[in-house]
């Protein structure tokens, strides 16, 4: 953990982003999108034709949390497995065009790299195809992980665990990474899914969304607005269950609840205009991990993370956060720690 004082004012805060490394180990993976017309239907089958005017390829998963860390402005390290194939070859041509290292990818004969394929006509999207398995890796693969997570460890600030359950973190590996860090005095931060849920014991900072606490802790409540004492016993029984420092819990369009031993925290959503919710969690988590690796305190990190994760809302796709207009809410909020 941070061993000197968090900065004392928000233009500190974000210069002090500038000089931190962060490690984000997880599953990564190519958004792909084919846009075009559409203007009959096939005569082979009751389907429309789309004829192609453009393609892009977007980097997506953990991947896209390392845009919004560079975004801030400190340095991401990714760690992941890919494929030896096509997209493979693209997700890496996405890293060095956006300037990101790939020191950390490992890549496999025996998995393809997670791509998922949107076709999209008339501004509305016709079919996503996933190229994708959800298998854990093997010991080969594990192996090779874990000697780049080690590798890369000794130079981050921080960890970011961005699991999609896609195999490349598993029960094992998450806490024999949650270890090393801790033997190291590393902060760990997690943005989980479903089936690795339980297996984050003992990480500093615990980010799920409503639906997420739902399944993983397979309890049954509403949101805080209308049943405050199931979610605040859910809350408490995620706590008892992995023992994290800190609980931040997303809550759409009801803000964000964040807790710390007895301190809980709840902050309302800002009034905006919504126009893609995608990537949001995203930079929650990216902004989150950076304020956590400072020592700034719980109700502070939740209130920035806060305000990042509705900025970006207002951005058609997944994009990354805008440091400056991030600053800039901050300051006209007058938020204080």
């Amino acid at each position: 953990m941070p061993v000197t004082p968090p900065p004392t004012s928000l233009p500190d805060l974000f210069a002090a982003f500038n000089q931190l490394t962060v490690l984000i180990v997880g599953d990564v993976m190519l958004d792909a999108y084919v846009w075009g017309r559409s203007v009959r239907l096939s005569p082979e089958a009751p389907v429309p034709v789309v004829n192609v005017s453009r393609t892009e390829q977007r980097l997506g998963g953990a991947a896209n949390v390392a845009l919004n860390v560079q975004a801030l402005g400190a340095t991401p390290l990714l760690c992941a497995v890919i494929g030896e194939d096509a997209g493979g070859d693209q997700l890496l041509e996405r890293l060095e065009i956006n300037g990101l290292s790939a020191e950390g990818i490992v890549r496999s004969g025996a998995r393809p790299t997670t791509v998922k394929q949107r076709i999209l006509a008339q501004g509305q999207q016709l079919l996503r195809i996933d190229s994708e398995v959800e298998t854990d890796l093997d010991a080969t693969e594990n192996a090779a992980l874990t000697a780049r997570f080690e590798a890369l460890l000794a130079r981050a600030d921080v960890v970011i665990f961005e699991d999609y359950d896609k195999g490349v973190l598993t029960e094992s590996n998450i806490r024999h990474f949650i270890s090393l860090a801790r033997e190291r005095g590393v902060p760990t931060v997690v943005d989980p899914k479903k089936k690795n849920f339980l297996a984050y014991e003992y990480c500093t900072l615990f980010k799920p969304n409503l639906k997420e606490l739902r399944e993983g802790l397979k309890l049954e409540f509403g949101d805080p607005g209308t049943d405050r004492p199931g979610f605040e016993a859910a809350v408490a029984r995620l706590r008892e269950l992995l023992q994290p420092d800190t609980v931040l819990v997303t809550l759409s369009e009801h803000g964000v609840f964040a807790q710390q031993a007895d301190q809980k925290t709840y902050l309302p959503a800002h009034l905006r205009t919504i126009s893609d919710v995608s990537g949001a969690g995203d930079t929650v988590i990216s902004i989150a991990a950076l304020c956590v690796a400072l020592g700034l305190p719980v109700p502070a990190t939740a209130a920035l993370a806060n305000l990042g994760g509705g900025l970006v809302c207002e951005q058609v796709g997944v994009v990354p956060i805008e440091k400056n207009l991030l600053l800039l809410e901050a300051e006209e909020v007058a938020l204080r720690w």
